[in-house]
């Protein structure tokens, strides 16, 4: 990269002049050149730069960098200030110096809006409809609206002595002239189109820098047509990411920064005050659209929210050197921020953290949430049955189809309905609202998309069983594995929270049902090709509460192949299949870790025979000889179950150990 440091000179009074003189201030000997006093405010802060006020024709334009021997002119004036760039360009060719006119972004037509060639055009379309009329075109224009009643009229226009005397030579009401300086959110736009009644909005296509997509949101909001005064000529120039590509090759700039910010639940209030000024120092908000939109504070908004689509903004708009991600709620809890960090390699990042809606819900409830399961189902799924069933009390955030409704729902489905509930929609915006009730009465309302729900048990189960007695169990008819064997089983198996768990030859369900309590962050799937057992599991998972618990109806190995790789297997019942069952497993997953429940010698040798054959790392047998009191008269005598071999198999996982 050339160090050679240049002499720019940089003509502003926009958005795009202030980032250009911050990003050069540093870079470059540079003077920067406004019109009136409202572009010197606009550089309020940027130090190292040399500040030239007042309008300048051609000829003084010229005189002046002749003076200075500057290296290269950059033009970010206004886009409807043509006659300015038109005496920069014939100054600058009269030095023979390079000149760059920096094009805005300015959007195509607005579908609905009313277009006029000319603020008299707008003036004369206003004339003839009846209305109040909010002007937002500034103030040197305002003797061109002269004819219309006035006091139709509110002008916002800078805070400016020459803006206030412009208002009064017009004739507009003093009550009429709205003073302030931007940027304007969408909110303050739609709170000014309220406050006047306004019917009309007079724009200029001044691009989304000027904030002109937050007036046209705002307009639409209100009810309000705009009238957009025909587009600037931008024929000749470069966008302002063109130019910063370009000084970018031959001037060392600051590096790019990214700031992720949690909002909150998405009202203003709950932004935290580095948030607030993350958003106010940066260039551009990224983010879902109805996140970015809900900042409102007047910046560039590009409406990403998958990281690889948030890093391709970033990269082709070098002109951003300072973004802020907002993100909902908090970027440290069920938050998009784990992912996107992974995207933004390069990158300065910074995480801003943000009140999550949980704290929110768990103060307007009045409860404390540090004793609370925490349980996101807001585009993932997890367990709430588990997390409600072993909890006094459970958060859980929702989106998509796991509506407040349909999570009350699934409560009522697992006998549960009688649970108090209660669901926050929109919380920290304006129409929030709190609903309470019974997950049954709860389950039968329609809520906001934006809402937690929060759940109370008073009996919550703590306990992990193993060997759950017999008669616990939905049995009817169908072979069920007995207590004494399970628990044995279970212990071999050596379950994790999070496995994924092939239950083979189902039965009543009994393994399924000890291995989803057992795995509740994982999943169990019980395969029996019988229906009438098959509906007996249905049964007991609804009794034992166990959500996570899918029967598959089928025979094995086949029905194996619809399914995910599992981590680990029980196989009660082969059918005859066990060879194909243990080799399609191993194909599933060559680390999978197998209970085989033999009650035959044949099928004992069977297993031997397949370990042998297939080469696992584990071949383990425990022979369960279990024996039950039973009441004879007034005495009690043991009676021998039938015997039962627990078979434990498992593989090595390439470069591993065994399960």
């Amino acid at each position: 990269m050339n160090e050679t440091r240049e002499t720019i000179c940089l003509f502003a009074g926009t958005t795009e002049g202030r980032q250009l003189a911050e990003l050069l201030s540093q870079a470059a000997d540079l003077t920067v050149c406004v019109a009136t006093e409202y572009g010197e405010v606009l550089l309020d802060g940027i130090p190292d730069i040399e500040i030239r006020a007042g309008r300048m024709d051609a000829e003084e334009m010229a005189a002046f960098f002749g003076e200075r021997a500057f290296t290269r002119i950059l033009d970010a004036t206004h886009p409807y200030a043509e006659l300015v760039t038109e005496n920069i360009r014939e100054a600058a060719r009269r030095c023979g110096i390079p000149v760059t006119r920096i094009l805005r972004d300015c959007d195509g037509q607005v579908p609905g809006a009313e277009y006029v060639p000319s603020v008299e055009a707008a003036r004369d379309f206003l004339m003839e409809r009846e209305g109040n009329i909010f002007l937002t075109t500034g103030a040197k224009e305002l003797s061109s609206y002269v004819g219309l009643d006035m006091n139709r009229v509110w002008a916002r226009v800078l805070p400016t002595v020459s803006s206030l005397e412009a208002c009064a030579a017009a004739g507009i009401p003093q009550a009429h002239i709205l003073a302030a300086q931007g940027p304007f959110s969408e909110e303050i736009n739609l709170a000014q189109m309220k406050q006047i009644g306004a019917r009309y909005m007079v724009t200029k296509s001044s691009g989304r820098a000027g904030g002109f997509d937050e007036k046209i949101r705002a307009a639409k909001a209100a009810g309000v047509l705009p009238v957009i005064v025909g587009l600037p000529d931008q024929t000749e120039g470069v966008s302002l990411d063109e130019a910063v590509a370009e000084l970018s090759r031959t001037l060392s700039l600051p590096g790019r920064r990214v700031t992720v910010c949690g909002i909150g639940p998405g009202g203003a209030d709950c932004l935290t005050a580095e948030v607030k000024n993350a958003l106010l120092d940066c260039d551009a908000v990224i983010g879902a659209r109805s996140v970015a939109e809900s900042v409102g504070i007047g910046k560039p908004l590009f409406f990403e929210f998958l990281p690889e689509k948030i890093r391709s903004v970033l990269d082709a708009h070098p002109a951003i050197r300072h973004a802020a991600v907002v993100m909902r709620g908090d970027t440290g809890f069920y938050s998009g921020t784990k992912k996107l960090l992974g995207a933004l390699d390069g990158y300065d990042v910074t995480l801003l953290p943000g009140i999550s809606s949980v704290s929110v819900f768990a103060a307007r409830l009045g409860v404390s949430w540090d004793d609370a399961s925490l349980v996101s189902l807001h585009g993932r799924d997890a367990d709430l049955i588990h997390a409600v069933t072993s909890s006094k009390k459970v958060f859980a955030l929702t989106g998509g189809e796991n509506t407040p409704a349909a999570l009350c729902g699934r409560l009522v489905e697992f006998g549960l309905g009688r649970l108090s509930c209660a669901v926050g929609e929109r919380l920290s915006y304006p129409d929030e609202r709190i609903a309470r009730g019974t997950a049954e009465e709860l389950a039968a309302r329609d809520y906001d998309s934006l809402s937690l729900l929060y759940i109370e048990n008073d009996a919550p189960d703590f306990r992990v069983r193993h060997g759950i007695p017999d008669g616990e169990f939905i049995r009817g008819d169908v072979p069920m594995t007995k207590a004494e064997v399970r628990a044995v089983s279970l212990s071999a198996l050596d379950l994790p929270p999070e496995a994924v768990v092939c239950d083979i030859g189902a039965g009543t369900g009994s393994v399924s049902v000890e291995c989803a309590l057992t795995a509740y962050a994982g999943r169990v799937f019980a395969i029996e090709k019988e229906a009438d057992a098959a509906e007996l599991i249905r049964q007991n998972r609804l009794k034992f509460r166990v959500e996570n618990l899918t029967v598959v109806e089928g025979l094995a190995p086949e029905i194996l192949a619809d399914l995910p790789a599992p981590t680990h297997a029980f196989i009660g019942g082969s059918s005859g299949n066990l060879r194909d069952i243990l080799a399609a497993l191993l194909s599933m997953n060559p680390a999978v870790k197998i209970v085989v429940n033999a009650a035959t010698i044949e099928t004992q040798a069977e297993t031997a025979a397949c370990a042998k054959e297939f080469g696992f790392a584990v071949y383990e047998t425990v022979s369960v000889n279990a024996a039950r009191s039973r009441r004879l008269g007034r005495y009690h005598m043991m009676t021998a179950q039938n015997p039962v071999s627990v078979v434990t198999l498992a593989g090595i996982p390439a470069g591993g150990e065994p399960a």
